[in-house]
């Protein structure tokens, strides 16, 4: 996802709501990658992605812990780190917040349809040829997740009744995906998909075993009812991967609506923590067990962003730190988010 899915609108700007809050936030976008990419690896997305991140926030704001949360396939990347981190005894995160992001992939829903050894040789063959996975490959599987909603509604409207369809932000962000790179892609698909590889420890991070139970810092975790992408009871699973402090949302809606939405609209949403070291009830229990509230889970998050937080607000830092290797480079958004 290009980062801007967190900033479509004011209306909907998941930014806009941390910043609101107090907060100073920085944004990692993923990079269309060529050819010339091929060979980057899920352990490079990880070390020269979200390490290379902390690393750069450490510089600016030296001694300060991190907030650090991540989206669908990039909370993904950020657990593996985390539990890297945890198993380095490196505490500068001070959160983690997985936002329809799996760690178990033994029930990974209607994507695992189209991830079997025979189909993957097979995508693994066209990257190899081009050194990497096409933003329309990927964009069909999930589009064929959803038929109905994404592909025959829309061509009964477009080519029968001659209606077009009125663009949106999340429709323009949409259109706006990005490609993965052929070595990685395989590696995701295959090490998750396949043989479940984190969640068995069987993932390597810096030569060493990636233990989720490793995590350290506190974990907020969001799933959503409808999510076609990470379905909600998959996401749960985390509660039996980790010893973390852990609270988990229930959202409404879907696995773009659930994240990114009016937090002044109308919904609900379940809530409920477990302790460290706490017991992890099955996810029917737990769905009858939990808190319903009404309302957005936004607030939730920041109120529990908060509690975790120091208790002095200090003003927001200035633009990159020049004498610690970070010079400004240009406006935002920046040159790359215009990369096709």
């Amino acid at each position: 996802m290009k980062y801007y899915i967190l900033d479509l609108s004011p209306e909907n700007s998941l930014v806009r709501h941390l910043v609101r809050a107090g907060h100073t936030v920085f944004c990692i976008s993923w990079r269309n990658p060529t050819a010339e990419d091929r060979d980057l690896t899920l352990e490079d997305y990880r070390s020269l992605g979200v390490m290379a991140a902390v690393d750069a926030i450490s510089a600016i704001l030296p001694g300060r812990g991190i907030h650090a949360a991540g989206y669908c396939l990039g909370g993904t990347l950020l657990a593996i780190a985390a539990a890297a981190m945890g198993g380095a005894r490196d505490d500068r995160l001070a959160s983690v917040s997985l936002l329809a992001a799996q760690t178990d992939f033994a029930e990974p829903g209607e994507l695992g349809l189209f991830i079997d050894h025979d189909q993957l040789n097979s995508l693994e063959g066209a990257m190899r040829q081009r050194g990497y996975l096409t933003a329309e490959q990927m964009l069909g599987a999930f589009r064929f997740l959803r038929s109905n909603d994404l592909v025959w509604s829309r061509m009964v409207r477009a080519y029968l009744m001659g209606e077009r369809e009125p663009m949106t932000d999340i429709l323009a962000w949409s259109s706006d995906s990005t490609r993965m790179p052929y070595r990685m892609q395989g590696e995701y698909l295959r090490r998750f998909y396949l043989e479940n590889a984190l969640a068995g420890d069987r993932l390597l991070a810096d030569g060493r075993p990636v233990a989720l139970r490793n995590i350290r810092a506190p974990v907020f975790a969001v799933g959503t009812e409808e999510d076609y992408v990470a379905p909600w009871r998959s996401v749960y699973r985390l509660h039996c991967l980790s010893d973390a402090e852990l609270t988990f949302v229930l959202g409404d809606r879907d696995h773009l609506a659930g994240i990114i939405l009016d937090p002044t609209g109308p919904g609900h949403h379940r809530i409920a923590t477990r302790g460290r070291d706490g017991t992890c009830l099955p996810p029917d229990d737990w769905l009858h067990a939990a808190a319903l509230r009404e309302g957005c889970w936004w607030p939730a998050w920041t109120d529990w962003l908060a509690r975790h937080s120091a208790a002095e607000r200090v003003a927001p830092p200035a633009m990159g730190a020049a004498a610690a290797g970070y010079p400004v480079l240009e406006d935002a958004p920046g040159s790359y988010v215009r990369q096709r």
